[in-house]
């Protein structure tokens, strides 16, 4: 059952105007922007003081572990998702180094053969041993038992794009949501290159932990923006959503030690976990990016929210992962343009949320 995404705004400003009239801060001269830098306390992308982020409590995202139910069915749930994601990454560790039949979903957004092979094996993976749960998938929507209360979001494989041209990362992401929030989770990384494809699996379940080949993780201890290496991606949608995410991108390389693209949400997510980079945001992602990589993050040690600043949830179209000692500096900065777009008019309600879920989200 496919579902249509929201209408957007038809056209895009232009970025350099977007730049000059959303962040301040920001001279263009020509192509090239020139950055006056500035320290992150007090201040507000719109150019005025705003209320720190710094001492925010944040909202767990996480099902709740301490229901006894809950804990005696979560070990079933974790192994289920490693089997599920495990079983999809071999489909593609037999068709990495061979040819790609492609097609497109839109312009620039591919999808393979090996995309819908990969879906339907964690598919009858997941029905076999969880037959009356309720399944989201990337290629195939949505299908099982509606009053279910356990929703799986599968990306059968995350970051496309790389994999068509054999470029890491990409990899499988299967989350498990409990009522709406993540419970447990599996990513399957692709690492390394052409004819020498090795992958790790990073696990997470409420209350648990995170593990990356079975070895306990904790997300990096950075405190400063200026120290950190950040990582994003752009979707497919060239809305304002979009080219404010280009003023980020500029702005974020110029005061931090980098900002990286690399085109796997739930991959760059577990990045994060691991402590390798201290944060990622994005707009415009689907349940399936995201279910499996923000509780990697959380039970890591990292917080979660959406871009505005606001409690988190895998059906919004935002999120903004971090390590948590920057998150608040990051929000001083990602928030208040974010909040705008929704005061322009751009749709960021709920979506892909299955019609009659049961969920407290």
């Amino acid at each position: 059952m496919a579902m249509a995404a929201p209408t957007l705004l038809s056209s895009a400003p232009k970025l350099s105007s977007l730049a000059l009239t959303s962040i301040r801060g920001t001279i263009f001269l020509s192509q090239r922007p020139l950055f006056v830098h500035r320290r992150f306390a007090g201040w507000s992308a719109a150019g005025g003081v705003v209320n720190s982020f710094v001492d925010t409590k944040y909202a767990r995202v996480g099902a709740d572990f301490n229901n006894a139910w809950l804990k005696e069915v979560l070990v079933d749930l974790q192994d289920g998702s490693m089997v599920a994601a495990k079983k999809g990454a071999e489909v593609i560790m037999a068709a990495v180094d061979k040819p790609r039949v492609i097609g497109y979903k839109g312009t620039t957004d591919l999808v393979t053969d090996t995309d819908k092979l990969c879906e339907q094996v964690i598919l009858a993976a997941v029905k076999k041993r969880f037959p009356d749960h309720l399944i989201l998938g990337e290629e195939g929507g949505l299908t099982g038992d509606p009053a279910s209360e356990f929703l799986w979001c599968i990306d059968p494989l995350d970051g496309t794009t790389n994999f068509a041209h054999g470029y890491p990362s990409f990899g499988v992401s299967v989350g498990v949501l409990y009522r709406g929030k993540p419970i447990a989770a599996t990513v399957v990384e692709f690492a390394g290159g052409p004819y020498c494809w090795v992958t790790r699996t990073f696990t997470a379940s409420a209350g648990s932990g995170s593990y990356c080949n079975g070895e306990k993780i904790h997300v990096s201890a950075t405190d400063e923006v200026e120290k950190s290496l950040l990582v994003t991606g752009f979707g497919y949608e060239h809305d304002e959503a979009w080219a404010t995410n280009c003023v980020f991108f500029k702005e974020f390389t110029d005061i931090s030690r980098g900002v990286r693209r690399l085109g796997a949400a739930a991959v760059d997510m577990c990045h994060v976990a691991l402590g390798i980079v201290d944060a990622y945001w994005e707009y415009r992602l689907k349940p399936w990016d995201m279910a499996a990589g923000v509780l990697m993050v959380e039970e890591a040690g990292g917080k979660v929210t959406c871009m505005d600043g606001g409690d988190f949830c895998v059906f919004n179209q935002s999120v903004l992962v971090s390590n948590g000692l920057i998150h608040g500096k990051l929000l001083q900065r990602i928030a208040p343009p974010s909040k705008k777009l929704v005061e322009d008019g751009l749709d960021f309600s709920l979506w892909f949320k299955p019609s009659g879920y049961t969920s407290d989200v």
